[in-house]
């Protein structure tokens, strides 16, 4: 468990008795974020015939600004930046996570597997979502609870259980995240383990039992890169639809 552990680099200053510390956490959000600006800035020549980077950066873009615009049409490009840069946040830290520093002997740390740092980006999403509504219908809002056309007495059962819904919303788009990145680092560790135990039991036995760890390692690692995608676009795709309700509250339905 040792790749989940939050170590302090160096303590910055001191909050209400408390040591607010740089922490590998934060070293490793800091370089998906440096990861993102060299990324971007591939993307900003505006060169007439692209080059590599940027066509890879306006496809990147062009992709979220197709996933918003036929989830929440078009209202829907003013949150590009944002869901843009969500979705390239988790999906540099995912991989980031998976690079196989352990060969510099420096200790890769996924921070998008520690749910406070997914708690704090569903709560951004959640934060957009009441801010928008709220600004857009004012308390018409709350008619997103209550479906049109629903009889009163099935209204009273419907509601709470639409608001309870709503709520646990930011709950399940952190938690699919962290859940999903940190078994899969569980699994790459105990096949890794298995690796190195074998190596050390002896020739026969270690072949026996290190090679197909190895191979399922190879696989597992090949299938984390996927999950890293897969979770990073479900979390933009969540957020775009949650915004869409927003937008749009139940005219869409």
């Amino acid at each position: 468990m040792h790749q989940f552990e939050v170590q302090s680099i160096a303590d910055m200053f001191t909050l209400g008795g408390q040591t607010i510390a740089f922490t590998n956490s934060a070293l490793y959000m800091v370089a998906a974020l440096v990861a993102l600006w060299a990324f971007m800035l591939m993307g900003m020549k505006r060169e007439l015939v692209p080059g590599r980077g940027q066509m890879l950066v306006e496809s990147f873009v062009g992709f979220i600004d197709k996933l918003l615009a036929q989830n929440i049409g078009h209202a829907g490009r003013k949150y590009v930046p944002y869901v843009f840069t969500l979705f390239m946040f988790i999906l540099l830290g995912n991989l980031i996570g998976l690079m196989p520093l352990g060969l510099f002997k420096l200790h890769p740390f996924t921070f998008t597997s520690h749910f406070t740092v997914t708690g704090v980006l569903a709560i951004m999403s959640f934060s957009i979502v009441l801010i928008v509504g709220f600004a857009k219908h004012g308390l018409r809002f709350f008619s997103l609870f209550a479906p049109k056309g629903t009889p009163i007495p099935v209204l009273l059962l419907v509601a709470p259980i639409e608001f309870v819904s709503f709520m646990v919303r930011p709950f399940s788009l952190a938690l699919r995240l962290f859940v999903a990145m940190t078994a899969g680092h569980i699994l790459l560790k105990v096949l890794a383990s298995f690796v190195v135990n074998a190596a050390n039991t002896g020739a026969g036995i270690g072949l026996a039992v290190g090679i197909p760890s190895f191979a399922l390692m190879v696989g597992v690692s090949a299938l984390e890169v996927l999950v890293a995608g897969v979770q990073a676009y479900v979390f933009a795709l969540l957020t775009s639809l949650y915004i869409n309700d927003a937008e749009h509250l139940h005219d869409h339905h």
